[in-house]
């Protein structure tokens, strides 16, 4: 895998986020929530996507600078077990004495997660073929929306209790001179891609903390879904 970055003409855009908790689910965790140690590039995408976005442009994420020691909390939440399908909708309006009981489907989760945290995104913007304007233009939107403290919608790091702020970059030093400065993170997921039929791509990549920084690779590992692996074992077992 590639690990240096295309060519960019321009300097990156740098946001600053923070905020009280934070959780960045581990993908290899079903029943219950634990964080990785740093926010994912594709949390990062979202939040600058709160902040301003438009179909003519991507977000590339080029590296995530940890300002804050990495802490950890620890907390039981009621949650419900299923989510709500079109079919339910469809059925709902057509029924209107269909109720939801939230009591029939609660259940209660363990979450492990993070406090008090703050981080530097440094990223480029991609055009679309369809772009109307330049790339500077879209850039300077996004700085003025920064500095106006305006946003599409309220920015989270990672579960929507968990709402974030957001500001020009700081001169704050990364945890370079701590001990959790360097760390293999695992995989982590890189960027969802959604094809035209709506089906999604997920993409992955190994993750490094080095001196605080978590380097993004421009693009991440395709990996095979639990469905594919099984269906493959099926096949060789025939």
């Amino acid at each position: 895998m590639n690990s240096t970055h295309p060519y960019y003409p321009h300097s990156p855009l740098v946001v600053e986020v923070s905020g009280d908790y934070a959780c960045f689910t581990r993908p290899e965790m079903k029943s219950e929530r634990f964080s990785y140690e740093v926010i994912t590039p594709s949390a990062a995408r979202g939040i600058l996507e709160a902040i301003f976005w438009k179909p003519e442009f991507d977000y590339i994420i080029v590296k995530i600078e940890v300002l804050k020691p990495i802490r950890w909390f620890a907390i039981r939440r009621n949650e419900v077990k299923s989510m709500v399908s079109d079919d339910w909708v469809r059925r709902a309006i057509a029924d209107p004495g269909l109720r939801y009981d939230v009591e029939d489907d609660r259940d209660q989760r363990n979450t492990v997660g993070l406090r008090d945290v703050a981080y530097r995104i440094y990223a480029q913007i991609r055009l679309r073929s369809h772009a109307t304007a330049t790339e500077m233009a879209y850039r300077d939107q996004l700085r003025r929306r920064v500095d106006r403290g305006a946003c599409y919608s309220q920015p989270f790091l990672g579960t929507r209790e968990f709402s974030a702020r957001f500001g020009k970059a700081t001169s704050a030093e990364p945890i370079s001179g701590r001990r959790d400065k360097d760390k293999d993170l695992g995989v982590m997921l890189h960027s969802i891609a959604y094809g035209p039929d709506g089906g999604e791509t997920y993409r992955w990549f190994l993750a490094r903390l080095t001196d605080g920084v978590l380097h993004v690779p421009p693009r991440g590992m395709e990996l095979p879904s639990a469905g594919a692996v099984k269906r493959g074992r099926r096949a060789n077992a025939d």
